[in-house]
């Protein structure tokens, strides 16, 4: 399914027949639209009822960030070296030593390039390519990415430990109000990434999804109450964002605003945490636009 997909061999298909059929490969029992209970269930009824304009703008990474600064301030914002519509017209020589490359539009067209003279500039060329010709929306149908105009930018390098890149810190929010997180460690490692979820009194919570724990727990960041204040302020007015930060040497700096977390097909383990986090997502009423 995932590799027709892919290929846009079933671009064909409606938003509601293809959620339908994703969420019974992924879950193995087929999904209550009428009456969603769990996490998973209301993330597909938000994507196919809830689509304010305004979406489209919160996970396009370019406009994103102009809303973001609106509502907290410019100095959480990575600065921005450069946008472009296509890779040729990028100069490399006004680009500093150490940067990354992204794509306006998805979550894979990504080059982190920390050191300019190693850079193979064939390589970013097709990875950047790729993405640029792909349309993010028929992945997951998630509904916001359809009309984002694929765009590149180069963004501020930014460093973590040990000069890799930084840790992610990603908060759950629902009608304005933190609830849960997840400290995404190891990130572009040679070993998998791994997800630590944790509640507002920074317990570790016992599931996994998507990605195993980390073998040595995550410890809370310094920043965590801020971040936790800005992600609440993001979020307010939405049934449910998921907002994304970095702490670099104590610093905050804004991330991404995700609407559908794994577009809503990653199981909970155990699945029992699938209908706590639903139990938090409030549906609106009606559609609104």
């Amino acid at each position: 399914f995932d590799i027709l997909s892919s290929r846009g061999f079933l671009n064909w298909m409606s938003d509601k027949r293809y959620i339908e059929a994703c969420f019974k490969i992924n879950f193995g029992r087929k999904i209550n639209l009428e009456n969603p209970q769990t996490y998973s269930e209301k993330l597909q009824w938000l994507k196919l009822n809830d689509r304010r304009d305004i979406y489209t703008t919160m996970v396009d990474k370019i406009k994103a960030k102009k809303y973001v600064a609106n509502i907290i301030g410019e100095d959480y914002i990575i600065s921005t070296l450069g946008v472009w519509d296509s890779f040729d017209e990028i100069d490399f020589d006004k680009l500093p030593e150490r940067f990354v490359l992204k794509c306006s539009h998805d979550s894979g067209g990504l080059v982190i390039v920390p050191d300019k003279s190693k850079l193979d500039i064939d390589k970013a060329r097709k990875t950047i390519n790729k993405s640029l010709k792909r349309n993010y929306y028929y992945s997951g149908r998630e509904w916001p990415y359809k009309n984002v105009k694929p765009r590149i930018l180069a963004e501020e390098y930014m460093e973590g430990a040990e000069g890799n890149p930084p840790d992610d810190y990603k908060f759950f929010c629902f009608n304005g109000e933190a609830k849960a997180m997840f400290i995404a460690s190891d990130r572009f490692a040679k070993e998998e990434t791994k997800f630590d979820f944790f509640d507002m009194d920074f317990n570790h919570l016992p599931f996994t999804n998507g990605h195993p724990n980390a073998d040595v727990m995550p410890s809370k960041p310094g920043t965590f109450d801020k971040m936790r204040e800005l992600a609440e302020k993001l979020s307010k007015g939405y049934p449910h964002v998921r907002v994304d930060f970095y702490d670099i040497d104590g610093r905050v700096y804004f991330g991404e605003l995700t609407l559908s977390h794994w577009s809503g097909f990653k199981p909970f383990e155990p699945e029992e945490w699938d209908k706590i986090f639903g139990d938090w997502l409030k549906l609106p009423k009606g559609t609104e636009n």
